[in-house]
């Protein structure tokens, strides 16, 4: 038994062969390591950098112009709790995205299929749809505000034309807020148009061959049995992005409304802004944006956790 031990020893030992294998692919890893280094060096500097000196802002009492600070804890977030103007935008930031997410969406995913059903003027309307995408917001919100003119507003011109009086669309505390949401609509359709078209590109025509040969012979079972699953992972991707940009709404607030009638289409990120560079009360402010951050992650994760368990990936 004793004679067999040396050998036992040899053959648990490393071959040259594998040391020299295993060096290589230490000497891989360190390279892939350095050649990711200013990317991930980018990345700390421009994303996380950023999060984490608002996180730590927000504990503090410093203003814009201020030399010094003090640390104040949860003070911000506490009367953050029982600001009135907080919750407010809050509200008014949900029902904005509660609105343009599954508005844009079904909009973008119907004219997706309009137009590749279509046999010709595909590429005309594609760049028609996308115009909104390519175009400066604010640029458009004054075309919008224009439009929305109760005197000489093409909406209530046209209104007129009929009988009807038109409202002040944009001074109505009832309506103010879905006219905003509607300009969302129209703004973010483009964009998930030509993402949708995208994927429907990608399904395999013979699958249609196949689902009608079983029995799906309608427009709507091909839809739901074929072109549904097949757009899961477009879906998902859109439904992220689109509710993420919803979140971001400020442009038109700013440009239309300025948060009234008595803040009655502010929304959270327009609270930011006044609070940091109207008000001075940066630490606040920061403290705003890291509830932002938090719900914008939330509402991702829930998203990707509940969503992503559906979508059929090819």
């Amino acid at each position: 038994m004793n004679s067999l031990a040396p050998d036992a020893v040899k053959l648990n030992r490393p071959t040259f062969a594998s040391r020299i294998f295993k060096g290589a692919e230490n000497h891989e890893r360190l390279l892939g390591w350095l050649l990711s280094l200013p990317a991930n060096s980018l990345m700390l500097l421009f994303l996380v950098g950023p999060i984490l000196a608002v996180l730590a802002l927000s504990f503090t009492d410093w203003q814009l112009g201020m030399d010094s600070f003090a640390w104040v804890g949860l003070d911000n977030y506490q009367e953050m709790l029982t600001d009135d103007t907080f919750w407010h935008s809050l509200k008014n930031t949900m029902i904005y995205v509660a609105v343009v997410v599954p508005g844009s969406v079904a909009l973008g995913l119907g004219a997706a299929m309009l137009i590749e059903a279509g046999q010709h003027g595909k590429a005309f309307y594609r760049a028609v749809y996308f115009l909104p995408v390519m175009a400066t917001l604010i640029a458009m919100s004054i075309v919008w505000q224009v439009i929305l003119h109760p005197d000489f507003g093409l909406i209530n011109l046209m209104l007129k034309e009929l009988g009807i009086t038109g409202p002040n669309w944009l001074q109505d505390r009832e309506l103010v807020l879905y006219v905003l949401c509607g300009i969302g609509i129209w703004q973010q359709v483009g964009f998930n148009l030509v993402l949708f078209l995208s994927g429907l590109m990608a399904v395999p025509s013979h699958l249609y061959e196949a689902a009608e040969m079983d029995g799906a012979s309608s427009a709507w079972a091909r839809f739901r049995l074929v072109t549904w699953p097949m757009l899961g992972p477009i879906t998902l991707f859109v439904l992220v992005i689109t509710s993420i940009k919803a979140f971001q709404v400020f442009d038109t607030v700013q440009v239309l409304t300025q948060g009234g009638p008595n803040k009655a289409s502010e929304v959270l990120l327009y609270t930011m802004y006044t609070e940091a560079f109207e008000y001075f009360r940066t630490s606040y402010a920061a403290a705003v944006t890291v509830v932002f951050l938090f719900f914008v992650l939330l509402l991702t994760l829930l998203k990707a956790r509940f969503v992503e368990r559906k979508v059929h990936y090819s």
